[in-house]
């Protein structure tokens, strides 16, 4: 996929300490989540446009990404702590460091696409995109989950698998919210959407 860039990869200091691993995606998603939502009204966009079966209510989404984000942060810390550790060096051999290296690169992209899936889908309202970067993020990420799991530790790996099955599934709403609303999140569509549910006598 790709090779370790340093200048795309969060500072080792982050890898490092295991509070700064957990703390700084949950940090940054609040932070890209509060200010989408001060330029987009997200719970409105949501109600108003159609859905497709098995979406949560919205009130899911904030738990089950601050657990979510928390996982993987760990996850990330325990790669970085173990990959470069002298004890699986010379169980392993010298080529789990590049290795390590390389998935910190990655970890680091992966989390740059997901802190701009919400301004996508949210914020600018472009569901194609925000359907592609998810995606992504789904391919990303299990090749993490696989190459932590098989080559580094274990546990690194199987924290990161409910990681995939969300974004697997936010995939899955993304597409489907824009495939039934014609990838049209736009303010008309969204006004029809209201109308339609005042017309069924749903609450906004």
């Amino acid at each position: 996929m790709t090779s370790y860039i340093p200048q795309l990869t969060l500072p080792s200091a982050i890898f490092n300490s295991a509070p700064a691993s957990i703390l700084l995606p949950i940090a940054l998603g609040s932070a890209v989540g509060f200010s989408t939502n001060r330029t987009s009204d997200q719970k409105r966009q949501y109600r108003a446009l159609a859905q497709p079966p098995l979406h949560p209510p919205s009130s899911v989404f904030g738990p089950v990404w601050t657990l979510l984000y928390g996982m993987m942060g760990y996850a990330s810390y325990r790669a970085y702590q173990i990959g470069t550790s002298a004890s699986t060096i010379l169980t392993a051999g010298p080529d789990i460091v590049p290795t390590t290296y390389h998935t910190s690169t990655l970890y680091t992209i992966q989390l740059g696409l997901n802190l701009i899936w919400m301004p996508l889908f949210f914020g600018i309202r472009r569901p194609i995109e925000a359907t592609i970067d998810c995606a992504a993020l789904v391919g990303i990420n299990a090749y993490l989950a696989y190459t932590w799991g098989t080559k580094i530790d274990q546990v690194a790996g199987w924290l990161m698998v409910p990681y995939v099955a969300w974004l697997s599934f936010a995939t899955y709403l993304s597409f489907g919210s824009g495939y039934l609303n014609e990838w049209d999140f736009s303010e008309e569509r969204i006004r029809k959407g209201e109308e339609r549910r005042k017309a069924e006598g749903k609450d906004l």
